[in-house]
């Protein structure tokens, strides 16, 4: 057994500092104090041991961390879409990850983005509250720890940046996450460690360093054991183009051996599985050599967990991003078999309604389903791959079902030509992004401005609560229609409306209203018009000075009291009641008909309900 160094992922909102970060633990600055220490992977930089020891010293001593890892094992790219594109089996690739965030701004669409993924995928993480060196009055001191560097404050920047960490504290607590400053954890276990940093001038380094190494301490070192000699297993990063050299697979070994002879198997894009001989295993030079050389890579007989390696091999054209990779020398049918059943653990298909989603990895994949799943967005299948035509088919298929699943969502991935061609035919919507966190809320607040458009539309075709009363000397016509001046007193009143009395007795339908020469559709309380009512006889019907109500239905009644109450006013909620007693003393047929004890809904179960309310 041998013990690899831990992978870290640096995740972060856009300009909060991931590649400051990333270029100043593996640059100059560390670089500059242990020359030629550091080892440059393929997509990852290790800081070894020795290294981080000569930074961090007597901070590891007051952890009491004893035990030798190799290093730190950087993962290069930053940002969430290394973190979601690349994983193992069971989750993550990363066995720890930095949250950076720009201690000014605080918590962004991206930083709670990164935090979802965090917490779906279970990483232990340390939150880099960057920027401290653009706090006004900030004294910064170059690649010195925090601790130093705050000997060095007036009390009220410390004060300040204070401030600013218990804001990222209560946002935390908020998402379920107990923190606190790494000065002041009581208790490593439960509560997330908050280290102040300035990735621009080195500030705070010596402090995240080390707490990485005591969350790898503490809760990895089950994790991090390998079978040094047992066949590989990795993930891709990337299939490219290498001048001299062809398409190359870019690749992170996090367990067992990787030898030049091996065969290896890995997923292609369209869910199957293919096995290609290596021809060459790459790593990349020292940075010396590449000078005096100008080549980058040399060859390499075996390489060892963890470790980053460019492979050249035949036929790997149509390998996916994100695809597990292993080695098969003799074990073909079960590691095919283990590698569909990653797929097979990630793709969603159900019988049930819901949305279509598409993105480009199983790793972003996975991330975006989580986020859905959290966000109770039922999905009907989640696939990898771009749009196609068969996609927005489904899509149209739901529409039929509930127009707010008839959406495809895709992360980072391109509509097909003929997914674009059949798009035109439907009412489907398409929602396409590069963050996960900004597809989701997109896809949200489209449906809750359909829902609020629809509530606007239902509730204009609902009649509301209103009355009037009949201008004494103000009748013009007894009858055909009568014509008469009226005060709205409540509601807004339309016209066609039923007119009734305090009795429950029809009067007879607003034919039509009229002020100053203007005809009206609907008037509002407090508006006086000029009303004819058809089929209604002055001193038969009614008399100067009565109090008339809008006639109501049952239905109507229960569609207010439903959704729409609180958009009453408190006018119109009296004369609902004042009507509804009206009707329940009425003989109306028609009243009674739905349920006149409104508390019987309560006993009704949800399907029930919906059976009824329709």
């Amino acid at each position: 057994m041998k013990t690899r160094s831990p992978i870290v992922s640096v995740l972060g909102h856009v300009d909060h500092g991931k590649t400051t970060l990333l270029d100043n633990i593996r640059g100059s600055t560390i670089a500059a104090k242990e020359a030629g220490g550091i080892t440059q992977h393929i997509g990852a930089t290790e800081i070894p041991m020795d290294v981080i020891s000569s930074i961090c010293g007597e901070f590891l001593e007051r952890m009491s961390i004893n035990e030798k890892l190799p290093g730190l094992f950087f993962i290069d790219t930053p940002g969430h879409e290394a973190f979601t594109t690349l994983r193992k089996r069971g989750g993550s690739l990363a066995d720890l990850a930095i949250l950076i965030l720009d201690v000014n701004e605080g918590f962004k669409p991206q930083t709670y983005e990164a935090l979802n993924i965090l917490k779906s995928s279970k990483t232990p993480f340390v939150v880099a509250a960057n920027k401290i060196d653009k706090i006004p009055g900030w004294k910064s001191v170059e690649n010195a720890s925090f601790t130093e560097s705050m000997k060095q404050q007036d009390s009220d920047i410390i004060f300040k940046l204070d401030q600013k960490l218990y804001e990222i504290v209560g946002t935390l607590h908020e998402e379920g996450f107990e923190s606190e400053r790494f000065d002041r954890i009581s208790n490593f276990a439960s509560q997330i460690t908050i280290v102040p940093i300035s990735a621009m001038t080195g500030e705070g380094l010596t402090e995240l360093l080390t707490m990485l190494l005591g969350l790898a301490y503490q809760y990895l070192r089950e994790q991090l054991q390998i079978e040094e000699n047992s066949p590989a297993e990795g993930t891709v990063l990337e299939v490219k183009e290498e001048k001299g050299l062809g398409l190359t697979i870019d690749t992170i070994i996090y367990d067992g051996l990787l030898n030049k002879e091996d065969r290896i198997m890995m997923l292609t894009k369209d869910n199957k599985v293919i096995s290609t001989k290596i021809r060459s295993l790459l790593k990349p030079k020292p940075l010396e050599e590449i000078r005096e050389s100008k080549t980058m890579f040399e060859n390499t007989d075996e390489i060892v967990a963890a470790a980053g390696v460019k492979i050249v091999a035949p036929h790997v054209d149509d390998v996916v991003a994100g695809s597990p990779l292993k080695v098969a020398n003799a074990n073909d049918e079960k590691v095919e078999d283990e590698l569909l059943s990653e797929v097979d653990n990630i793709r969603i298909q159900t019988n049930d309604i819901g949305i279509i989603v598409k993105a480009d990895t199983l790793g972003s994949l996975e991330a975006l389903v989580n986020i859905l799943d959290q966000k109770d967005i039922p999905i009907k299948s989640a696939e990898i791959g771009d749009i196609s035509r068969r996609d927005i088919i489904n899509a149209s298929i739901m529409y039929d079902e509930d127009k707010k699943y008839g959406v495809v969502v895709g992360f980072n991935v391109n509509i097909l030509p003929s997914a674009e061609e059949e798009l035109n035919n439907q009412e489907i919507k398409v929602f396409q992004d590069k963050v996960i966190y900004q597809l989701t809320e997109d896809y949200l607040d489209w449906v809750n401005t359909a829902k609020e458009r629809q509530k606007e539309q239902k509730l204009a075709s609902i009649i509301r609560p209103s009355k009037i009363r009949i201008i004494p000397k103000l009748v013009f016509r007894h009858s055909k229609p009568a014509i008469a001046g009226v005060e709205i007193m409540s509601g807004i009143i339309q016209r066609g409306v039923t007119l009734i009395n305090e009795k429950g007795d029809v009067v007879g339908k607003v034919e039509s209203m009229e002020d100053n020469g203007e005809n009206l559709s609907k008037a509002s309380r407090g508006s006086q018009v000029a009303m004819a009512i058809a089929d209604a006889v002055f001193e038969k019907d009614f008399e100067e000075g009565d109090v008339l109500y809008v006639d109501m239905s049952e239905r109507n009644f229960f569609a207010i009291e439903e959704e729409f109450e609180s958009k009453l006013l408190d006018d119109e909620r009296h004369t609902m009641d004042e009507l509804k007693e009206i009707k329940q003393q009425s003989e109306d047929p028609n009243w009674g008909v739905i349920n006149t004890d409104w508390s019987e809904l309560d006993t009704l179960d949800e399907d029930e309900y919906e059976d009824f309310y329709e």
